[in-house]
């Protein structure tokens, strides 16, 4: 059986190691990484052409204001450009902007690829991974914030690939070529400007720190907030029927104010650090000048080039005043990333994936179940069911029956795979589960529940569900055995009728014949019956009874059943009480012990 451990809920992380742990993600970065070197490269060039325009700025600047710049010459090859000659700068600075709209278009165009193709990638491998957890990991969570793993957490780290990333890195490469520059031009302003790089740097990680904690607390409530509106909206008839619509509003309402309350703190600490940067930014702007208006007064610094320091020096602020928000969705992006790892570090089930097809195996349905024991994880003190020991021979129809809580659904669950026994060994001809293979096993088996799930589609998607490769007679066929076609009929679209979200559309007994023509499609091995018609009317009872004798012909069966009057016919019926086997025989037999609990159900529901 799952630990607890390997079922705990998937929760991000923050920690000193979540950036090496991080670094997991890039497997599905790596088929894409020459795209991604390519990116990589055009934000160098971006960053380069971006550092050229101050120069250029500056000179054009400095022949205006004093007419007598500093000479710089351009050497292309062949070619010498006179940087004294205003229309030379003019057609250069038009050159520099075409290049960065290319590139630019390029970076966007070539980031993008690579994140949806990884993005992708990570989508389908979550989805796939989730849906192989045992039924275990999805008892203790809900399905709104699964919902949120795979739409919110994996929205933000391809937000972060495809623009996120790009724009610190080429920041950056701005801040480091531009701080070259500047030592380049003069070392005494640029230790004036670099007075409080220190500084800044020190409270960009205190501010990430908080602002990091605060977004990964804003995922989490985000992610109760979808839960909750996903199970409000699955079970609308109850909010509607009881007129909790009150409550549940209140509830929500509740919820989303403690996303606003701590988004509001986010806000408040980026805009502390925000307001931080801008007060450094502008003052070291002011120092700059000021020491800057010194040195030309001295004849020390060109006006070309202070007035290139001076771009270079606001450049150099706002890609810092840029790192800061970068930084905070790096750090959000990290704790999705962390989640969402989470989820794919569970253990899933040994089902294979598309490429692997499962053997055609036919079992032969002989079922033992020696000396098994079963307790929940949730409740590990708690037996549900008890040293029980059954034998069901290949074709035999047994039926298991008992007061609610006696283990029924819980040995249907065991025998599907749902969960392995804590103790005991449960066998299928002669081998157990794990032998035999999951996936082997359930292709061999049907289940047919009380409460039916179909697909938002058609009637005939919903039978072929499970058998895909079915021809349209033998759906037709299922369909007739299931008595379907008795209700098919009637509607326009015949096989083709919309059903709506979860068959809201039909009846209860019209579900429950569907889900049996999709059991007889799949031809099963073993049948599976939980309480197949104890929801139902008379009428509907009889037509699904009617399918449901068709269906068991020649399998396995397993019938849980409250009804006892629809297993009067099986070929041996179990009682069950506390988990524990306590009369076994057939009907006729079990009626006639006075002081047996069959006898005294069958008499309260007679008596009903």
């Amino acid at each position: 059986m799952e630990s607890r451990e390997e079922i705990k809920k998937p929760k991000a992380r923050i920690s000193k190691e979540s950036v090496q742990r991080s670094r997991a993600i890039m497997k599905y970065l790596k088929p894409y990484r020459y795209s991604f070197i390519l990116g990589l490269a055009l934000l160098f060039f971006s960053s380069i052409t971006t550092l050229i325009v101050p120069r250029l700025m500056g000179q054009l600047a400095g022949i205006g204001l004093s007419g007598e710049s500093q000479e710089w010459n351009l050497n292309l090859g062949p070619i010498t450009l006179d940087m004294m000659d205003l229309n030379t700068i003019g057609v250069l600075l038009f050159v520099v902007f075409f290049l960065q709209g290319v590139i630019s278009f390029l970076k966007i165009y070539v980031f993008s690829y690579v994140s949806e193709f990884m993005i992708r990638d990570l989508r389908s491998d979550v989805y796939t991974h989730m849906i192989r957890l045992p039924m275990g990991f999805f008892v203790e969570q809900r399905v709104g914030e699964l919902n949120s793993r795979i739409s919110a957490d994996i929205a933000a780290i391809q937000e972060t690939f495809t623009t996120t990333l790009a724009e610190f890195i080429r920041q950056v490469i701005v801040i480091l070529l531009g701080v070259a520059f500047l030592f380049y031009t003069s070392s005494d302003l640029t230790f004036v400007m670099l007075i409080t790089l220190p500084l800044m740097m020190v409270v960009a990680v205190v501010f990430g720190k908080f602002i990091r904690k605060l977004s990964k607390r804003t995922q989490d409530e985000i992610a109760e907030s979808n839960a909750q509106v996903q199970e409000t909206l699955s079970g609308i008839v109850n909010v509607k029927s009881f007129t909790t619509e009150v409550y549940e509003s209140l509830k929500y309402s509740g919820t989303v104010e403690k996303v606003r309350q701590i988004a509001m703190r986010s806000a408040i600490w980026r805009g502390l650090f925000g307001a931080f940067i801008i007060i450094f930014l502008f003052g070291s702007i002011a120092v700059v000048i000021w020491r800057g208006a010194v040195l030309m007064e001295k004849g020390e610094l060109d006006a070309a080039l202070f007035f290139s320091f001076l771009l270079y020096t606001v450049m150099i602020g706002a890609s810092f005043g840029g790192i800061a928000s970068q930084y905070a969705s790096i750090q959000k992006a990290l704790g999705s990333i962390e989640a969402v790892l989470d989820l794919m570090d569970i253990k899933a089930e040994e089902i294979p994936v598309a490429s692997s097809p499962i053997p055609a195996i036919r079992l032969k349905g002989h079922i033992t179940f020696n000396k098994v024991d079963f307790s929940y994880a949730s409740r590990p003190d708690e037996k549900v069911i008890s040293d029980l020991d059954i034998e069901i021979l290949p074709g035999e129809k047994l039926a298991l029956v008992g007061p609610s809580g006696a283990g029924k659904s819980t040995l249907a669950s065991l025998l599907l795979g749902f969960y392995n026994p804590t103790k005991g060994r449960i066998e299928i001809d002669g081998q157990t589960i794990d032998d035999i293979g999951l996936s082997i096993l359930r292709s061999n088996m049907a289940y047919v529940p009380q409460e039916v799930l179909l697909f938002s589609g058609t009637v005939k998607e919903n039978i072929k569900y499970g058998s895909p490769d079915a021809t349209d007679e033998e759906v037709l066929k299922a369909a007739n055995d299931a008595q379907v076609t008795e209700f098919i009929d009637r509607f326009d679209s015949g096989m083709d009728t919309i059903i709506g979200d979860r068959g809201i559309q039909l009846s209860g007994g019209q579900k429950q014949r569907l889900a049996i023509a999709r059991a007889l499609l799949k031809d099963p091995a073993i049948l599976i019956l939980d309480e197949a018609t104890s929801a139902l009317d008379s009428s509907s009872e009889k037509l699904v009874q009617k399918a449901l004798e068709k269906l068991m012909e020649g399998r396995t069966s397993v019938i849980i059943a409250h009804r006892l009057s629809t297993i009067r016919n099986a070929d041996r019926i179990i009682v069950l009480e506390g988990g524990m086997k306590v009369e076994e025989g057939k009907h006729s037999e079990l009626i006639t012990h006075d002081d047996g609990l069959y006898k005294r159900l069958s008499e309260l529901q007679f008596n009903e």
